[in-house]
C-alpha cells in the first residue's frame, strides 16, 4: 500500500504533463493581457474632423486653395463671356466667280496652275489670236474705203459748186441778153409804128427777144439742177460718213476680240478649279478655271435671339477650325435685315398649314482686320466668331 500511495503522489506525475501546464500559464496570461488592451481602446472616443484637419492641415490647405481659385476663375469667366456672342455656324464666304473668254477659239497658252495667287492684269489663258487679225486687217480697210468714199464725194460737191458759179454767170449773162434784146424789140415797135423802121427788123428783134427768153429760162434750170446736184452729193456724202461710222465700229469691235483672245484677271486672287488646258477649243463664254479674289469676309449665322445687342463696329474675336492656334480679330460690318430663309429660293409661309415656331438665323458679315500671311484660307472654311456686344 506504501507503494501504491507513493505511487499516486505528485512526484508520481509524468514529466510530459507538467511541462504542458507550463506551457498554456504564460499563452493565458498574454490573452487575459491582450483582451485588457482592446477593452482599453474600445472604451475611448472617436477621432473629430477637426482633429483630422489639424492633422492633415496641409492637404485641407491645399484643397481650399484650389477651390477658391477654381471659383474666382469661373465666376471671371462668367462675367466675361457674358459679354459676347457666339456661333458655330459661321464660314470664310468670297464672291468667286468663273473665268471664261468672250471670244471662242483654241486655247494655245494656260500660263498659271492651280491655287496660284495672282495679280489684277495678269495674263490667265491665251486664244487662237490669227483669226481675229484677219478680221481686224478687214476691218482697217474698211475704214479706209469708206474714208476713200468721202474724200470723193467731198471732191464732187467742191466740183459742183463751180458748177453752181458758172450757171449763175450764165444765167447773169442770160438775163443782160433778155434786156438788150427787149430793148431792142421796143425799139423796132417804135420806129414802126412811126413809119421809120421796117416790119422785117421788128420781126427779127422779136425773135431775138424770143431767143433770148428761152436761153433765160434754160440758164435758170442749170443753175437749179447744179443746186440739186449739191442736195444729192450732201445727201450721198451724210451715207459715206455713216458707212464710215459703220466701218469705224467694225474696226473698234476687231479690236477688242483680239484684246479679248488674252483672258486677264480682273482683280488680286487665286485661280482654283482649273480646266482649260493647251489644245481645247473653247467657246464663249465657256469656264477656263474659277476664280477666288483676296477680299473675302466671314458670314455667321446667329440666332435672331442674340441681337438684340449687336451693332455694326462691335469687336470680334475669330477662331478657324484648320487652324486654332491662331486668333483673328475682326469687326462687325453689317447685320442681314432678315433671316436667311427669307432669301432663299423656297421662303418659309408660316400662313398656311401647322405653325411651329423655330429660332431663325440671320446673317451677319463680319470683316477681319488683317489675315495672317502664307496661310489658305478660302470660301467654305469654318470659323467660330465670339462678338462683344457690351
Amino acid at each position: 500500500m506504501d507503494a501504491q500511495i507513493e505511487g499516486r503522489g505528485p512526484s508520481a506525475e509524468k514529466p510530459g504533463v507538467l511541462e504542458h501546464r507550463s506551457d498554456q500559464a504564460p499563452a493565458q496570461e498574454r490573452d487575459q493581457k491582450g483582451s485588457g488592451q482592446s477593452r482599453d481602446e474600445a472604451g475611448k472616443s472617436p477621432r473629430s474632423l477637426k482633429e483630422r484637419m489639424r492633422e492633415h492641415w496641409i492637404a485641407v490647405t491645399s484643397a481650399a486653395v484650389l477651390f477658391l481659385v477654381v471659383l474666382i476663375s469661373g465666376l471671371v469667366y462668367w462675367l466675361d463671356t457674358r459679354n459676347y456672342e457666339w456661333t458655330d455656324d459661321a464660314f470664310v464666304a468670297a464672291r468667286s466667280f468663273s473665268v471664261a473668254p468672250k471670244v471662242g477659239g483654241y486655247v494655245t497658252e494656260v500660263p498659271v496652275t492651280d491655287n496660284q495667287h495672282v495679280k489684277a492684269g495678269d495674263l490667265l489663258a491665251r486664244i487662237d489670236p490669227r483669226d481675229y487679225r484677219i478680221a481686224l486687217d478687214k476691218a482697217q480697210a474698211q475704214v479706209a474705203v469708206g474714208q476713200a468714199n468721202i474724200g470723193n464725194i467731198q471732191a464732187q460737191i467742191e466740183s459742183q459748186h463751180q458748177q453752181i458759179d458758172q450757171a449763175k454767170a450764165q444765167r447773169d449773162q442770160a438775163d443782160a441778153q433778155l434786156k438788150f434784146a427787149q430793148q431792142e424789140e421796143s425799139r423796132a415797135v417804135d420806129l414802126v409804128q412811126k413809119g421809120a423802121g421796117t416790119v422785117q427788123r421788128e420781126q427779127q428783134t422779136r425773135s431775138d427777144l424770143q431767143s433770148q427768153q428761152a436761153n433765160t429760162s434754160r440758164s435758170k434750170a442749170a443753175l437749179t439742177a447744179a443746186e440739186l446736184g449739191i442736195k444729192t452729193l450732201q445727201a450721198q456724202l451724210d451715207s459715206a460718213r455713216a458707212s464710215l461710222k459703220q466701218a469705224q465700229a467694225q474696226l473698234d469691235q476687231a479690236k477688242l476680240n483680239l484684246q479679248y483672245t488674252e483672258v486677264r484677271a480682273a482683280q488680286s486672287g487665286r485661280v482654283v478649279n482649273l480646266t482649260g488646258a493647251v489644245g481645247t477649243f473653247a467657246t464663249a463664254g465657256q469656264s477656263l478655271m474659277m476664280f477666288v479674289p483676296d477680299d473675302i469676309w466671314i458670314v455667321a449665322n446667329y440666332k435672331e435671339t442674340q441681337l438684340r445687342d449687336m451693332r455694326p463696329g462691335d469687336p470680334v474675336e475669330l477662331t478657324i477650325d484648320a487652324y486654332p492656334n491662331r486668333k483673328l480679330i475682326g469687326h462687325v460690318a453689317s447685320v442681314q435685315p432678315g433671316s436667311g430663309t427669307a432669301f432663299s429660293l423656297l421662303p418659309a409661309e408660316n400662313a398656311t398649314g401647322n405653325f411651329v415656331k423655330v429660332v431663325q438665323r440671320v446673317p451677319v458679315k463680319i470683316v477681319v482686320d488683317e489675315w495672317p500671311p502664307n496661310v489658305a484660307i478660302g470660301p467654305g472654311m469654318s470659323v467660330v466668331p465670339w462678338t462683344k456686344v457690351r
